[in-house]
């Protein structure tokens, strides 16, 4: 069944409107009868008919209800610094699928992209699109939300106290990701700190530990792009508390 972000839930019913009611009518075709599977990122699942279609929203009603087990049971973000289009969009689309939490665009040293203002809150809503359909294709139930682009002295305010910082790092060269996940606590929100093309500069790797008590990790010998580190960090982290495979 095709699957939709409830604009609005009722006692009985929700509704569709926007871009998922559009979707809905203009591309899937469907009508009054058909099945749909609806979710409103709180981690709740709807399986719905539908009832009526409107000019401006579609309305459902409810058929049973459901808690599927299918989000990350460690909260894992990625912090990942500016980087040309297609790798954000990469990284924001993947990262969805395997299961991240949510994702804080930085700017950095030596970020090629550079955001401000309306640009910054146009890409950002581009971004939060494509979490979206990512969610929808890999049958999450919660969204990971985007963040606006954020500058170094904002980061302490956008995740909790609590937050275990990481921070892949090539001239690292005696502690590796593995090494450090044994002692990270699954029911803390992790963050992981990703650099831009040219990676992050020593001074905002000095930042990020001073500050944020960020640990320098290895991802190995070789080096990475930075749309491949922040994914391969992400998938260790979470097959290592079991969230994968």
């Amino acid at each position: 069944m095709n699957r939709f972000k409830i604009t609005e839930l009722g006692k009985d019913v929700f509704w569709l409107r926007d871009t998922e009611r559009d979707h809905l009518v203009k591309v899937l075709r469907l009508t009054p009868g058909d099945l749909v599977v609806g979710y409103d990122n709180t981690g709740m699942e709807y399986t719905g008919v539908i009832l009526k279609i409107e000019d401006k929203s579609v309305t459902c009603r409810v058929l049973s209800t459901d808690h599927p087990d299918v989000e990350a049971h460690t909260s894992v973000y990625i912090v990942a610094g500016l980087s040309k289009g297609e790798k954000m969009e990469w990284v924001i689309q993947k990262g969805t699928e395997l299961g991240m939490e949510g994702l804080i665009p930085l700017r950095a040293k030596r970020s090629v992209m550079h955001l401000e203002g309306s640009k910054a809150q146009e890409r950002v809503i581009r971004w939060q699109k494509i979490a979206s359909e990512a969610s929808k294709q890999s049958h999450r139930v919660r969204e990971p939300q985007i963040s606006r682009v954020c500058d170094w002295q904002d980061l302490v305010v956008q995740l909790p106290e609590d937050t275990q910082w990481l921070i892949p790092y090539e001239e690292e060269k005696t502690q590796g990701l593995a090494s450090i996940l044994d002692i990270l606590d699954s029911e803390r929100p992790i963050a992981i700190l990703i650099g831009p093309e040219g990676g992050f500069d020593q001074t905002e790797v000095s930042l990020a530990q001073e500050k944020l008590g960020a640990q320098s990790v290895s991802l190995g010998p070789r080096i990475l792009r930075t749309e491949t580190a922040a994914l391969a960090t992400l998938t260790m982290v979470l097959a290592h508390f079991g969230d994968l495979g």
